[in-house]
């Protein structure tokens, strides 16, 4: 296998080698991507160790739209004589040109080594996931702190003010950044589990800008407004049947129907998740298709209700354990450190399930 970074938007790729030489387009930017050959990168690979990547599928190498000249007929017996590749390279090379061997692409995938039950709550526990919660929580707690510390000094010496105001600013903007980057990184951790992945994936070196990062935000919005809005809608409308449905208390009067709010409810929970999974691998606000939806679901109706199940208690587990923390602004930081985990937790198994009912999902992304 070659493995080379994307000059444009430094993805990792890894290609078989006889594409080396060959041009192909980037799994991720679509730009035109040179493969370099093997003698090329030796070097490099002997000084790095292993690193994620992302297999170019087989039709991109096939497609002679895409590459300047097309793959070479080889067959498995050509290909060993020269033996320098393993049976399995072989199995995979001969799949990538065409399966006359009878071999399929196989792509690495890695693997649980504790029970999946106990495994996928250790999901962000890696280095880049813990690094990247170090910057969700830490960055605007700090940039806090900095503030209100200007504040004290800013009793003592009046004209401080000013540096307080502007501080404060860019405080509420590194927020509202560093907000939208954690979304976006939620989408990351349901792509990569999508793909296989079994830890909170390294995405510092291939971060978007923070346009596309923006645009990633809305269709999350827009996802959430298509299966939240009419639950919302009726309830605010509602007026003080409304407040009955969030709080318990009963109203003297009022035209509010508990079992519409519970059927709203119960559609939002239902298809919400499938349609977050679907917008985030299809990259569209199309993934909200509701024919595709509904149809997804029904191809794996038992194993998403079983989804769904864990996915409530998880909820239940998170809203109970922050609710439980008195509210004090030290153990607040440790509920907002609970709740990113268990989002996290959540990404994985959205992606996961997508990874392991592929086939009967058919989404072909």
């Amino acid at each position: 296998m070659i493995k080379f970074h994307c000059k444009h938007c430094g993805q990792k790729i890894r290609v078989p080698e006889v594409g080396a030489g060959r041009k192909g387009k980037c799994p991720k930017c679509k730009n035109i991507v040179l493969v370099p050959k093997v003698e090329d990168i030796l070097p490099v690979a002997s000084q790095t160790g292993p690193i994620d990547s992302q297999i170019i599928p087989q039709a991109t190498i096939l497609n002679p739209s895409v590459f300047e000249d097309g793959p070479k007929e080889t067959t498995a017996e050509e290909t060993s004589t020269g033996g320098e590749v393993s049976g399995g390279s072989l199995g995979v090379m001969a799949g990538v040109l065409g399966g006359r061997a009878g071999y399929e692409v196989q792509e690495e995938t890695p693997t649980r080594e504790l029970p999946w039950f106990i495994d996928t709550f250790l999901y962000p526990i890696s280095k880049a996931g813990l690094t990247t919660m170090g910057v969700i929580i830490g960055v605007p707690l700090a940039m806090s702190l900095f503030v209100f510390l200007l504040g004290l000094v800013m009793l003592a010496f009046p004209p401080m003010f000013v540096f307080v105001a502007f501080f404060g600013i860019i405080g509420w903007l590194i927020r509202i950044v560093v907000s939208l980057f954690a979304y976006w990184y939620f989408c990351e951790c349901i792509r990569d589990s999508a793909d296989g992945g079994i830890r909170a994936p390294e995405t510092m070196a291939t971060t978007p800008s923070i346009g596309e990062i923006f645009w990633q935000f809305m269709k999350l919005v827009g996802c959430f407004i298509f299966f939240w809005a009419p639950l919302t809608a009726y309830v605010y409308s509602a007026g003080a049947g409304g407040l009955f449905f969030l709080t318990g208390i009963e109203p003297v009067e009022s035209e509010f129907s508990l079992s519409i709010a519970i059927l709203l409810l119960a559609y939002a929970v239902f298809f919400f998740p499938m349609g977050l999974l679907s917008i985030v691998l299809f990259d569209s606000i199309a993934g909200l298709n509701p024919i595709l939806i509904i149809g997804s679901i029904l191809s794996t109706f038992f194993q998403y209700c079983g989804l769904i199940l864990l996915f409530f208690a998880i909820g239940a587990l998170s809203i109970i354990s922050v609710a439980i923390l008195p509210q004090f602004w030290l153990l607040r930081f440790f509920s907002n450190v609970t709740l990113l985990y268990m989002a996290m937790v959540y990404a994985h198994l959205l992606g996961r399930f997508y990874w392991r009912y592929q086939k009967k999902l058919n989404w072909e992304v």
